[in-house]
């Protein structure tokens, strides 16, 4: 088993650290894992991606020039990405701010309303939970528990008191239908 995925957005949306947690989650289960992250000079607002494999073998290259799952969290990161993905692979994406939809025929498109769900939540900084969540359940990569673990372990104590919101947030996009 190889998977290979794209995570991507603006900076600020938690790309880079819902592509850590799924990387985590991914070692947790005892996986092989690549995880490249790609930003911009920008603190907030610039583009911001990374690549996450996961093998049950070594990982020959962190690359993936045909990831199997793309995970867009903007409008423009979606025009950028689409076309690498393999044919009869998968796009998430945040319905809440993206309202086109890729121009493949041979992708699964799911559409997630992450910002009305971590709006709903309270919270909007949690939108990369709830697509992490939704993710996480359609694809069935790896398990939900693996990947909370994964949480835990990159908030650490010094973060606790955010854990809970971003469980929340997880659970949410994972009951999603």
């Amino acid at each position: 088993m190889l998977v290979k995925s794209i995570f991507a957005g603006f900076g600020g949306q938690g790309v880079l650290m819902m592509g850590y947690v799924f990387a985590h989650a991914a070692m947790n289960e005892g996986c092989y894992v690549t995880y490249l992250p790609s930003y911009g000079v920008e603190v907030r607002g610039g583009t911001a991606n990374c690549t996450v494999c996961i093998s049950d073998e070594e990982i020959a290259s962190p690359i993936a020039s045909e990831p199997d799952y793309l995970v867009v969290m903007n409008k423009p990161s979606l025009f950028t990405y689409q076309n690498r993905v393999s044919a009869g692979g998968a796009i998430f994406l945040n319905s809440s701010i993206i309202d086109n939809l890729p121009s493949r025929p041979d992708v699964r498109v799911h559409e997630i309303p992450a910002g009305a769900v971590a709006e709903s939540l309270g919270d909007l900084r949690v939108q990369n939970l709830v697509m992490l969540g939704a993710f996480v359940r359609r694809t069935d990569v790896l398990s939900p528990e693996a990947v909370l673990k994964g949480l835990r372990q990159i908030m650490g104590e010094r973060k606790k008191n955010v854990i809970e919101i971003n469980r929340r947030a997880f659970a949410a996009g994972y009951e999603l239908k």
